[in-house]
């Protein structure tokens, strides 16, 4: 995996690229409701939370948050767009979190767990800020369990480069639970369509997926420009759903 500088890449376009309409924010939202303590509020880390897509909602229907992120220009857009009374962003990673330990009831991390250099580290450091009996949830994909977003199928080795870049999910819950975690569940989300075909193509060509920088620019070429074929046919198309996985860990007592 081609490891992104965010402070050098992306971060101009993610905020619009990666951006959820409130049908997609909400589903997310109630997923992790239906898999988080029923008390109010709960305190809670957003970790990677990039430019703070999640981080006010989660505030907003669960109780304070910590949006951890280690790209400074990420934070910057975060602290500038995404606001709210009771989020603050902080410089920091999986690997080194910037809390004290048993400060927080749950965790989120939303397609950041690929990003992670030092694993092992970010099990236990998640162990340690994490009370127990709270909740990690793991929005990740697995190598074993993809969700196969519609558009992947038109790059060369579309499916092969995204899948590579993510363990399988029986690597994953055994690095937890060999770590004092158990698994309280595992499933799908299926968000509401992102709009049409032509509206996905626009996000698209922003190239904010870690997908896009495994490719050459030779694959990135054929890929979009079969791409825009398939698009042209029909761009009014409402853009497919799929569903993608959730891991719900449970720190032991």
């Amino acid at each position: 995996m081609r490891r992104i500088d965010y402070d050098t890449e992306q971060y101009q376009d993610y905020a619009r690229g990666r951006a959820l309409s409130e049908p997609q924010l909400r589903t997310w939202i109630s997923a992790f409701e239906a898999v988080l303590p029923e008390r109010r509020p709960l305190v809670g880390l957003d970790v990677g939370s990039g430019t703070g897509r999640y981080t006010p909602a989660l505030a907003r229907a669960f109780g304070p948050v910590t949006g951890v992120e280690p790209s400074v220009r990420m934070r910057e857009i975060a602290q500038a767009q995404s606001q709210h009374p009771e989020v603050r962003y902080l410089a920091g990673s999986a690997e080194d979190l910037p809390v004290p330990s048993g400060s927080a009831d749950y965790a989120l991390m939303f397609l950041s767990w690929h990003h992670v250099q030092d694993k092992p580290r970010a099990v236990r450091e998640l162990a340690r800020v994490i009370r127990p009996g709270g909740r990690l949830l793991l929005r990740a994909n697995f190598s074993d369990h993809h969700p196969r977003p519609w558009w992947l199928a038109h790059f060369p080795r579309g499916f092969e480069a995204d899948a590579s870049l993510f363990q399988p999910l029986h690597e994953v819950i055994a690095m937890f639970t060999s770590a004092g975690w158990r698994v309280a569940g595992f499933g799908t989300v299926t968000e509401p369509s992102a709009g049409t075909r032509a509206d996905m193509l626009e996000r698209l060509r922003l190239r904010t997926l870690s997908f896009f920088a495994q490719l050459s620019p030779d694959e990135l070429a054929v890929g979009f420009d079969r791409l825009e074929q398939a698009v042209a046919a029909d761009p009014d198309a409402p853009a497919p759903v799929f569903s993608e996985p959730l891991l719900t860990l449970e720190r032991c007592q």
